[in-house]
């Protein structure tokens, strides 16, 4: 069964919960401060609060976000290391673009001369890339 065709479980997580917080400036991105929660909502101080960066970056095919966790027990902390952490994600993401750009590459077929029945160079028209 393909992968998106198998049942989703969409039951949140009572011990899980994380109260979000959005700070921004304006600028360059946000930073979400995630406070966990008890069930009842209260602040659950058994669990370490979390920091989650917000950007984007602009690529020829239009502007792609990222999104990257940032070291830091503080707000404060969190927006000084903002800046590292968004450089981290975005050599993460361009390395992950390039290993998809070798992926697709290594699955284009380029047939031997006249192996598809067209005479010296390959597909009439001169063609001799076929996508599988």
């Amino acid at each position: 069964m393909p992968e998106y065709e198998k049942e989703m479980d969409a039951r949140m997580s009572a011990a899980d919960l994380y109260q979000e917080e959005t700070f921004t400036d304006r600028r360059v991105g946000t930073i979400q401060r995630l406070t966990p929660v008890t069930p009842a909502g209260d602040p659950d101080p058994a669990r370490p609060v979390l920091y989650v960066g917000q950007t984007q970056i602009l690529t020829p095919a239009g502007a792609l976000p990222l999104s990257f966790e940032i070291p830091g027990r503080t707000l404060e902390e969190a927006v000084r290391a903002f800046g590292a952490a968004a450089e981290e994600a975005v050599g993460d993401t361009m390395q992950r673009l390039q290993e998809i750009r070798r992926e697709a590459a290594g699955s284009i077929i380029i047939p031997e001369s006249g192996a598809l029945g067209g005479g010296p160079g390959g597909l009439p028209g001169g063609g001799k890339i076929r996508l599988p």
